[in-house]
Formats: structure tokens, sequence, C-alpha cells
């Protein structure tokens, strides 16, 4: 079920019209509740987070005041806590919440992951809502592979058992395309030997 969401989501975030007005290679930034910024890179199937290159990002908007949203925080602690070195949880709190007040609701939560107010990050939140074609209903799921590209989006929550299905396709995903690229040199490789006399 995921693998056929997968295929249409990113259908959808590639070839919709609003990709046409969308401005890929665009260069934004953001800036974290820790004060670190991250620039973001517009790509034409995606984006790229510096810092966060190679591994799998899971970019959610959510609000404070979101059921649905709070539900959700144990379980990205959860998955951010057990795949620390494969996956970058980003959300970015799209109610309101200025720097000062995020930072202490991502401190009583006990957010492990990268959390963002608007305020730092309204220029992502604008490309987002155009890529994605947004319309602003939350939780709101952007997945992407190690590449950057998207992979996957969803409005709503999802179980973390989806979630962590997810991060393992979409790490597989990465070490097939690996494992084909060293297979064809290694081929490529063998014929350029030159013979012998």
């Amino acid at each position: 079920m995921i693998k056929k969401i997968l295929l249409a989501t990113f259908v959808l975030f590639t070839n919709s019209n609003a990709l046409e007005t969308a401005k890929t290679n665009t260069t934004m930034t953001m800036t974290d509740v820790n004060g670190k910024t991250y620039n973001v890179q517009g790509t034409e199937e995606g984006f790229k987070i510096s810092g966060l290159e190679g591994k799998v990002i899971f970019l959610e908007f959510f609000g404070h005041q979101c059921p649905p949203c709070l539900a959700s925080i144990p379980h990205l602690i959860n998955l951010q806590k057990k795949y620390k070195d494969k996956l970058a949880v980003v959300s970015i709190e799209v109610q309101g919440y200025n720097t000062k007040q995020l930072t202490a609701f991502a401190k009583e939560k006990g957010m492990n992951y990268i959390v963002v107010p608007e305020e730092t990050a309204s220029h992502l939140v604008n490309y987002i809502q155009q890529r994605a074609q947004w319309r602003g209903s939350i939780p709101f799921l952007v997945a992407l592979d190690t590449k950057g590209n998207v992979q996957f989006v969803q409005a709503g929550m999802l179980p973390e058992s989806s979630l962590e299905t997810l991060i393992d396709q979409l790490s597989d995903k990465t070490a097939k395309a690996a494992e084909s690229n060293t297979s064809k040199t290694e081929n490529n490789t063998t014929k350029a030997t030159p013979k012998k006399d």
C-alpha cells in the first residue's frame, strides 16, 4: 500500500502544474529553536537541506494545538532515536508559535529532532505549498530519500509502524541504487580491461 502511495505522491510533487510556477534551484533558509540555520536548496525533484545529506528526511508541518500532531510527537521521538544515523526529522510549527514559545514547547515535549518556527522558515513553507499543493491541513508530511528527492507526501497522521516501513523503503531504495551503480561500474571495469597478448 505504501509503495503505491509513494509513486502517486511522487508524481504529484514532480509533475503538478504548480511545479511549473515554483522555482527550482531556489535557495531558502530555516533556523531551528536551537539557533542553527539550515540552507535549503530547491531541486527539480525535491530539495536538499545542508547538514542532512545522505539521510532520509521527514519534513513535517504541525501545530501546537493540533491533537493528531501532538499524538505523533512521541512516534517521531522514538523514530529519531532508533534511526538517528539514517533519519532526520524536521518539524515546522505552523500555528503561530514564535521561537521563544516553540523552544519551551519542544523542551517540554522532549522533542529530540529539528524543530523550526514558521517565522524562520516562511520561504520553505511557501515553497512546499506550491510544490506539493499543500492547503494547510496538518499534520502534513513530506518524506525525502537520501538524495533529497520527494518520495512520499501525506496529509494526516500515520502510525509509527507505517513511518518505520517508509524509512526502510526509502533506505532500501537508496541502497539498491548504490548497489546497481557499483555493479555497473564493476562490469564496465571488467569490459575495459585490456587483453594480454
